[in-house]
């Protein structure tokens, strides 16, 4: 399942189910790190070093050789930054299954349009092959976010993936009609939001709720917007080698490992609300986002990962446009399409390995108020030097969000976080779905230079207040608990 931006868990063991936990502690345990008394960062949760090498219990007098890789070992520091979150063995089961899923995806999302247009020989059908991939994730993350705290974690995520390997399954199916493969398409777009709210909630079990987290949210998101680089291109080749069923076909396989990777590499926790409780799951999820709405602090950072996003994708929805009115070619076009990315990917990676946790806080709101202008450059029609270094600034302005990933997860109550988690998911979706749609309906009648430019000068205009609430909202003790806890007193380095 894919978690987009920045993509698209549950067993029925309880938590004394032990074999496949992290090498470290478990969040859960009285051991554990315990949560943030303030809605700020308070540094990476503690990761134990290795275990030092024993002697034999049969040989209480060991070797000096041996007494000497004993002390080496113990004396070497626990790892810091990436290299930490890659060292809990749960995770590492999360990332790779993330990867195989997110490689799915964006492998079907591509085949299955060719053989939408190779059977009907329409382009808007092609087209609204990719829509679908959209719209449903609005009614998914409302109406089902219920499920991320009604059931455990692992369950969910697993389910998710195995009902997108039967999706996928029968659209593989010749008899499958053209109605059947978008409704399959809907149905795929509608578990995505669970899939990744419940993901993102499950991290903080799996990593805590401090810095861990935080990286191992920035590492999803890379691998994400790596994706946009390297999936097509995947997808590319096998379209080149396998006709279009051949290449949804592999999806599956992709879906299904998934599904063993979370199952198996990953501890089976209770659910976050009590159970398998009854009622009426449509009912608990819109009570659940009226419970998240209503808090102050929690809108006004939800919406703080919305509102950019809504604007930011202009210039990628426009790219084809743009390319031709500038008199710019395909290999020009395709450089257009990946400066954005590029510039979001190196952006998170030095905030991640070089940023203190503090630093990272600090930079949270003038980044996001600056993040849209880089776009005012296209006012000016520029060469094509200065427009890709405008994408590339404005996929820089993401790094923001990965202090603002934790502020969220301070925020919000840990019984309300799968919910929260899968509103925030389907919104930003949702946001850029209609972000794209607004650009291409302005690019109807005024020119694309001047839609994208307008697009980063009324972003920010919409940004500044958001902004101006997230400060307001800030509780007063936040800066006395960052210098009490010394949460700038690590620099992580992946």
């Amino acid at each position: 399942m894919p978690s987009n931006s920045p993509t698209p868990a549950g067993g029925p063991r309880d938590a004394a189910d032990t074999p496949h936990g992290p090498t470290g502690p478990s969040p859960r345990d009285p051991s554990a790190a315990p949560r943030a008394a303030s809605a700020h960062p308070a540094g990476p949760v503690p990761h134990s070093a290795p275990a030092p090498e024993r002697a034999d219990p049969l040989d209480p007098k060991p070797s000096p050789a041996l007494r000497e890789r004993a002390h080496a070992a113990s004396a070497e520091p626990a790892p810091r930054g990436y290299r930490a979150v890659f060292a809990v063995r749960e995770f590492r089961a999360v990332f790779a299954a993330h990867l195989l899923s997110l490689l799915g995806v964006v492998v079907s999302e591509l085949a299955l349009t060719v053989l939408v247009y190779d059977l009907t020989g329409s382009p808007l059908l092609s087209a609204l092959t990719f829509a679908l991939g959209l719209l449903p994730y609005l009614v998914g993350g409302t109406l089902l976010a219920g499920v991320a705290d009604r059931y455990p974690a692992r369950r969910v995520l697993v389910t998710c993936d195995l009902i997108c390997a039967g999706c996928v399954a029968v659209m593989v199916l010749p008899g499958t009609p053209v109605g059947g493969l978008l409704a399959l398409r809907c149905l795929v777009a509608t578990v995505s939001p669970v899939f990744t709210g419940t993901r993102m909630a499950a991290l903080t079990d799996i990593l805590g709720e401090g810095d861990l987290y935080v990286l191992g949210r920035s590492l999803l998101r890379i691998v994400s917007q790596s994706a946009l680089l390297a999936g097509f291109g995947v997808g590319g080749v096998l379209l080149a080698a396998l006709s279009a069923r051949g290449a949804i076909t592999i999806t599956v396989g992709t879906f299904l490992c998934s599904a063993a990777l979370l199952r198996f590499g990953t501890r089976s926790r209770p659910a976050r609300a009590g159970g398998d409780r009854g009622g009426a799951l449509f009912k608990e999820s819109l009570a659940g986002a009226r419970t998240v709405f209503a808090d102050r602090r929690i809108r006004a950072l939800m919406l703080l990962f919305w509102v950019p996003a809504l604007f930011v994708v202009a210039p990628e929805a426009l790219a084809a446009p743009y390319a031709d009115q500038a008199g710019l070619g395909p290999a020009a076009l395709g450089l257009l399409m990946c400066a954005m990315p590029v510039g979001h990917i190196a952006a998170e990676l030095y905030a991640g390995a070089v940023l203190a946790p503090r630093v990272r806080s600090r930079i949270v709101l003038p980044v996001a108020a600056a993040g849209l202008l880089p776009l005012l450059l296209y006012g000016l029609r520029p060469g094509m030097v200065l427009t890709l270094v405008a994408l590339a600034l404005a996929g820089a302005g993401a790094a923001y969000i990965i202090g603002l990933d934790q502020w969220f997860v301070d925020a919000v109550p840990e019984e309300l976080r799968g919910r929260a988690m899968t509103l925030l998911t389907a919104g930003l979706m949702t946001g850029q779905g209609i972000g794209m749609a607004l650009a291409g309906l302005a690019a109807e009648f005024l020119p694309v230079h001047q839609v994208v430019a307008g697009a980063g000068a009324v972003g920010t205009l919409c940004v500044l207040p958001l902004v101006l609430e997230v400060r307001r909202t800030a509780p007063a003790h936040r800066i006395r608990t960052e210098v009490r806890d010394g949460a700038d007193q690590h620099m992580t380095s992946g």
